[in-house]
């Protein structure tokens, strides 16, 4: 029989390489899909690896989809880091995109420079406050935090498509559900001319360095770690953590808010039924793809980011269907979880044991 036996000190060096490692094995079995799907692997490799960047435009489009990702996998780490598990980003995203696109619709036609500041606040306490209600009922009911901020993501979408369909849709937009067009001025500014490469980027690198030194430079960086290890210790110190409960949902929930209004206010430049392609789920992934280190998370984004864009050029240009995004993003966890558990945990083969029969 086989069982798992958790090893005295796994390497360090093998937790580091371990997501190297998954993304050599997406690879490869990527490559025996296609295989199996009837296409020749090394094309279709090239189309979903190498041709999204094979052009200025493509990089920046890598940037645009990256954003989010970060942005929102920075704020789970820390969560996650303390054993607190936000599942629940993609509501918080939805929330954010509703108020900060709300309130530059409550404000329309104005598009002073005050408007975007107020969005981007609107977008940060519209996803802090979706944040709080998992955040609420685990700290006075004790309630699972994952089943309360996924099912919240259920609401938030049902409410955006009400809204949609209602106060925020186009009075002059033949009834389509969609809100106005955002004014110029509300939109998030273009950093790369002749792309659509937008102030988002820059706020998910501020981000990535803010958290960094709020998880090495500060307390209560130290005491999110030490919760995450040693929750007894973390009690015994006298570590407040119902105080680190709202703290980490708090800034993951208002980092998705904003990775909300930068799809609002920069790639749509509208509220939709659909503001994101699922970020809030696929940005989980980028977070352990990272180690939930900042600099992790950056560079685990830009990788995530390239399965999109893969996936759509490989639908194109290669015939595949757009369904191997997920494919590619499951492959991925799935290999990371593995070399995370062999790295934990060696196997072990018990040999038959034989009972004698008096």
């Amino acid at each position: 029989m086989l069982r798992l036996e958790a090893r005295p000190t796994p390497s360090r060096t093998m937790t580091l390489a371990a997501p190297l490692l998954a993304l050599a094995l997406t690879i490869l079995t990527g490559a025996l899909l296609f295989a199996g799907l009837g296409h020749a692997p090394g094309p279709a490799l090239y189309h979903f690896f190498i041709g999204p960047l094979s052009d200025r435009y493509g990089l920046a489009e890598l940037g645009v989809k990256a954003a989010p990702l970060v942005l929102i996998a920075l704020g789970l780490s820390l969560g996650f880091r303390a054993g607190i598990w936000n599942i629940g980003a993609e509501g918080q995203l939805i929330a954010g995109a509703i108020c900060g696109g709300g309130f530059a619709l409550a404000v329309y036609p104005a598009e002073g420079p005050w408007v975007l500041p107020l969005m981007l606040f609107a977008a940060a306490a519209g996803g802090m406050a979706w944040a709080a209600l998992p955040a609420l009922l685990r700290v006075w009911r004790n309630t699972n935090e994952i089943l309360t901020s996924l099912m919240l993501v259920y609401v938030a979408s049902l409410l955006l498509r009400l809204l949609m369909n209602g106060v925020l849709r186009d009075p002059d937009g033949f009834s389509f559900p969609e809100s106005r067009l955002l004014p110029d001025g509300t939109l998030l500014p273009i950093i790369l001319a002749e792309t659509r490469l937008h102030l988002g980027a820059i706020l998910a690198l501020a981000a990535a360095l803010a958290v960094w030194v709020l998880a090495r430079h500060t307390l209560v960086g130290f005491q999110i770690k030490v919760a995450g290890l040693a929750p007894n210790a973390a009690r015994y110190a006298g570590f407040n953590h119902n105080r680190l409960i709202w703290l980490t949902f708090m800034i993951s929930g208002g980092l998705a808010g904003l990775a909300g209004v930068g799809e609002v206010a920069g790639p749509m430049g509208q509220l939709v039924p659909e503001v994101s392609p699922g970020y809030g789920f696929t940005a989980i992934i980028v977070a352990f793809l990272g180690r939930l280190h900042p600099a992790g998370i950056v560079l685990a984004g830009l990788v995530v980011a390239l399965s999109y864009l893969g996936g759509e050029n490989a639908q194109i240009n290669a015939g595949l269907p757009l369904a191997v995004t997920g494919v590619f993003q499951g492959l991925l966890l799935f290999f990371l979880l593995a070399c995370d558990v062999l790295i934990q945990y060696r196997p072990r083969l018990n040999g038959p044991r034989w009972r004698n029969k008096r």
